[in-house]
C-alpha cells in the first residue's frame, strides 16, 4: 500500500544520491583487501567520503540509463521501439566521454565499441552473451523509481537495458530484480519480507521471455527455446536468493560480506551482497554504505546498489546534507530525482 510517508520520502532523490554516495565511497577501495582498505581509511565505521566525491563508470551508466528513459518517456509510453534508440546513444556518448577513465568494464567497452561502429548492427549482435558482469544491474536503478510503469514495461526495460551489453540471462534476470527491488522499497515494502518478496518474484517469472522487449536475443545463445535460455538466468539468482536468505540468519556485521553472498563482480552477487549490506542496517544507510566499500568484493558496485537500496527506502533525508551536497553530477541526480518524485 502506498502511504503519504511513501509520496512525501522522495525516494527517487535519496536513490539516485545513495547511489552515486556509495560509487564515491567505494571508489578508492575497489581491488583492495580489507585489511588494506581498514590500513588507508581507519576503522570501517568511520570511513569519510572522498574528497572530491569522484563516481565511477557505475554512476555515469546510471545517468546514461536515467536520460535515455526520460528521453523515451517525453516521446510517450515506454516501449523498446521508444527506448532503445536514446539508450543506444547515451552508451555511445558515455563510450566516447574523456570522463570514461573511471575502471570501466570491458564488456561495457566492448559492447559499446560494437554498438557505435555500425549503427545499423541489431543491438543483440552489439551484446556480449557471455557476460553476467555486473555492469548490467549496476545502472538499473532509474527504471525501478520511474512512477507509473507496468510491471511488465519495469521487467522488460530493466532486461533490455541490461542485455545492450551484457547478453547472459542471469544479467538479465538480476537486472530485473534489482529493479524491482528498489520499485518495492520506493513503495514503502519493508526490509524485512524484501528477500521473501524476491524469491517469489524469481518463481513466478522463471520462465518468462520478454519477447517484445529483447527480440531473437536467445538465438546467439546454446539454449534450444527462449524459455530455457532465460531460466537458466533465474535459476542462478534464485539460487543466490537462497543464499543470501541463508546469511541474514548468521552474518557478523563485523565480517566483510563478500565471504557470505560472493564478492560482487558478477549480477547475481551484486544484488545480494549489495542487498546484504543494505538489510544488515536498514536504518544506519551510511554504515551500509560504509560496510559494502570495505569488502575485498567490487566495492564501488557493492555500494552504489547498497545506496540505491537504502535511498529507494528512507527516502531523500537518509543522506547528510554536507555529503549530497558535495557528489559529482549532484545536480543532475537531483533534477532525475525530483522528476520522479514529483
Amino acid at each position: 500500500m502506498t502511504t503519504t510517508r511513501t509520496l512525501t520520502k522522495q525516494a527517487a532523490t535519496g536513490s539516485l544520491i545513495g547511489l552515486a554516495l556509495g560509487d564515491a565511497l567505494g571508489f578508492p577501495t575497489e581491488f583492495h583487501d580489507v585489511p588494506a582498505i581498514l590500513a588507508k581509511s581507519g576503522p570501517w565505521r568511520e570511513m569519510p567520503l572522498p574528497m572530491p566525491a569522484f563516481v565511477t563508470d557505475d554512476t555515469q551508466m546510471t545517468l546514461a540509463v536515467a536520460r535515455a528513459v526520460r528521453t523515451a518517456l517525453a516521446r510517450g509510453p515506454l516501449t523498446p521501439g521508444a527506448l532503445v534508440p536514446p539508450l543506444r546513444d547515451e552508451f555511445t556518448a558515455w563510450y566516447h566521454s574523456p570522463d570514461n577513465n573511471r575502471a570501466p568494464g570491458r564488456t561495457c567497452l566492448d559492447a559499446c565499441e560494437r554498438l557505435d561502429r555500425d549503427r545499423d548492427l541489431p543491438w543483440q549482435d552489439a551484446s556480449r552473451i557471455g557476460s553476467k558482469g555486473c555492469g548490467a544491474n549496476m545502472r538499473v536503478a532509474p527504471i525501478g523509481l520511474v512512477p507509473g510503469l507496468s510491471q511488465e514495461q519495469r521487467a522488460g526495460a530493466a532486461q533490455l537495458q541490461a542485455a545492450l551489453t551484457h547478453g547472459h540471462p542471469t544479467a538479465l534476470a538480476a537486472s530485473d530484480l534489482t529493479a524491482h527491488a528498489v520499485h518495492l522499497l520506493s513503495r514503502g515494502a519493508e526490509p524485512l519480507g524484501l528477500v521473501g518478496r524476491l524469491r517469489s518474484y524469481a518463481y513466478d517469472n522463471c520462465s518468462r521471455y520478454h519477447q517484445q522487449w529483447l527480440g531473437d536475443l536467445w538465438t546467439r545463445s546454446h539454449d534450444t527455446t527462449p524459455q530455457a535460455f532465460i531460466r537458466r538466468g533465474w535459476d542462478e539468482c534464485a539460487e543466490a536468493l537462497t543464499t543470501l536468505d541463508t546469511a541474514l540468519r548468521t552474518a557478523d556485521p563485523e565480517t566483510d560480506p563478500c565471504l557470505l553472498t560472493g564478492e560482487g563482480w558478477i549480477a547475481e552477487e551484486a544484488l545480494t551482497t549489495a542487498l546484504l549490506c543494505f538489510l544488515l542496517f536498514p536504518a544506519e544507510p551510511l554504515t551500509a554504505l560504509r560496510r559494502a566499500a570495505c569488502t575485498k568484493g567490487d566495492s564501488d558496485s557493492l555500494a552504489c546498489l547498497a545506496g540505491a537500496f537504502a535511498g529507494a527506502h528512507l527516502g531523500a533525508g537518509a543522506w547528510p546534507r554536507p555529503w549530497a551536497d558535495r557528489i559529482e553530477h549532484g545536480s543532475e541526480l537531483l533534477t532525475l530525482g525530483a522528476l520522479w518524485d514529483a
